[in-house]
């Protein structure tokens, strides 16, 4: 059985987001059959432009203050918070220098049907 601190491994990525020109670091942490859990860290006032939802997928909060925003709706959390990615386009801001994990179910791929 393998196990990691989430908590050093967000404070080891949120000082390379500090000294990114980005104002961002990721590790994926988890690949499995269907499942990726990637933890990223976002320095104040950066974020990650609008894009297309990945699929089914959740945001925790570790460390600072996210702002996440989909079409006319934007939900903000600290620590401890966790809330469903809609699936429509959407962008995230980090209010404060901030980690979090992201969870995505991913759809599988189905192979063609056979005539």
């Amino acid at each position: 059985m393998e196990s990691r601190s989430l908590t050093d491994l967000a404070a080891e990525l949120l000082a390379t987001a500090r000294g990114s020109g980005a104002g961002r670091a990721a590790r994926t942490v988890h690949t499995g059959q269907g499942l990726r859990q990637t933890l990223f860290a976002l320095a104040a006032g950066r974020g990650l432009g609008e894009h297309d939802s990945p699929g089914e997928a959740t945001l925790q909060v570790l460390a600072g203050r996210v702002r996440l925003r989909a079409g006319a709706e934007s939900w903000e959390g600290g620590p401890g918070d966790l809330v469903a990615i809609p699936p429509l386009r959407h962008a995230l801001d980090a209010i404060e220098d901030s980690a979090a994990l992201l969870t995505v179910a991913e759809r599988p791929v189905t192979a063609p049907a056979v005539a």
